[in-house]
């Protein structure tokens, strides 16, 4: 008759024997009772260690020790039938320091996460005085341009940052597209009555690229007659929308921005949306070319939607001097509520790059391979903008 298994009824008592929750004890050795006695509960001893209870051996005459019909530790006899057991007093005292423990450890685990946290506190506050003792001192780097790498990573990037991920909600794709190092010229769709999408984009590279890098925005004249926003253009690293100053951009290795529909994809009514104006002259592909570096087209989606602009006022754009002045449906009406966008979902898209260094030097002076480029950078992106808003499935979701 085959010897029955112990069946561990503890699980502090398996986690003191050093195996894991789940998995069963080896079989404990039985040791005989006298009879007309009950099993007296209580760890039991592994066979080796109770020399002469060997279990039962059968004797030449076909009889049976007296082991082999005494009940062993944990309450199981000979014949297989299980009866219930308690813990013993030494198991409840286990069971009670192994909680014991548990919770102190817990709790030394919240210190040292509290201490972490204090930690990183200490360090921003350290370095938010840092910046504030370089601000007041004036140490701190400007390139020609005016821009102020430090203020742009530190602050106004901080600032966008919030209606980037939270307000439109921007989903990027494409963005290793723009090389990870060297100069490159990054073409997009302009829109949206303010220009809003640039300073999108602006963030979509300086947060998702892999190599970290940062987008040099070329923009209009108006930009930087503006007294406050001019300021904060050169600090964000925004130049002027110049052959001049693309090129030499572009030859320091820096990634340039620029939107060739100007204002009037900008100021173009909703009616027209997502349908791309006159490319310009073609200059942008000539600073390329000059340059030899590729051209990023760029796809921006649900910026169409932020101010739709259901009419203008051209006789209050000539008396205050702006290309146009938009009627929205909340804007003059609301007063400045009504300069609150809406906040639609936005997709931006970096397309294969266009490479330009295979060409010759006087190919920037080509009419017509002018024309060809620009036309093939024109249709990506409204090819693109097509797919898109197809694939889109709600302005605001």
């Amino acid at each position: 008759m085959a010897d029955a298994k112990v069946i561990p009824f503890d699980d502090d008592r398996s986690r003191q024997g050093g195996q894991r929750p789940g998995r069963r004890r080896p079989a404990a050795g039985r040791r005989t009772a006298e009879p007309g006695t009950q099993p007296v509960p209580g760890p039991t001893a592994p066979v080796s260690s109770l020399p002469g209870q060997q279990g039962a051996t059968e004797h030449p005459s076909g009889g049976k020790d007296a082991a082999s019909d005494a009940p062993n530790r944990t309450g199981t006899p000979s014949d297989g039938r299980v009866r219930e057991a308690t813990p013993s007093g030494a198991d409840a005292g286990t069971a009670a320091r192994a909680a014991a423990r548990a919770e102190q450890g817990e709790r030394g685990a919240q210190g040292e996460r509290g201490e972490r946290s204090g930690a990183g506190w200490e360090q921003r506050i350290a370095g938010g005085l840092s910046f504030l003792r370089r601000r007041i001192t004036g140490e701190y780097d400007i390139d020609e341009f005016g821009y102020d790498e430090e203020l742009t990573d530190q602050v106004l990037m901080s600032i966008l940052r919030p209606f980037y991920e939270k307000y439109f909600r921007v989903e990027v794709k494409g963005v290793e597209n723009i090389p990870a190092e060297g100069g490159a010229l990054v073409v997009a769709n302009h829109s949206g009555t303010l220009p809003l999408d640039g300073l999108m984009m602006q963030v979509a590279v300086h947060d998702h690229h892999p190599a970290g890098r940062h987008l040099r925005l070329l923009a209009a004249d108006l930009v930087f007659m503006l007294p406050v926003v001019n300021e904060l253009a050169r600090k964000a690293g925004h130049t002027l929308a110049c052959s001049e100053d693309a090129q030499a951009l572009l030859e320091r290795g820096e990634v340039v921005g620029v939107m060739p529909e100007g204002f009037k994809g900008i100021g173009k009514p909703f009616g027209e949306r997502y349908k791309l104006q006159r490319f310009g002259r073609g200059g942008f592909v000539s600073t390329a070319l000059k340059a030899g570096t590729p051209i990023v087209p760029c796809s921006i989606v649900g910026a169409e939607e932020i101010y739709p602009m259901i009419g203008n006022s051209k006789t209050l754009a000539r008396l205050l001097g702006i290309p146009y002045f938009p009627l929205t449906p909340t804007f003059p009406w609301l007063g400045p509520a009504g300069l609150v966008p809406l906040p639609t979902k936005w997709t931006i898209q970096f397309g294969e790059p266009i490479a330009t260094d295979g060409y010759p030097p006087e190919a920037a002076e080509d009419p017509m391979l002018m024309f060809n480029l620009t036309d093939q950078v024109r249709e990506q992106i409204q090819h693109t903008l097509y797919k898109l808003l197809v694939q889109r499935r709600s302005v605001f979701f």
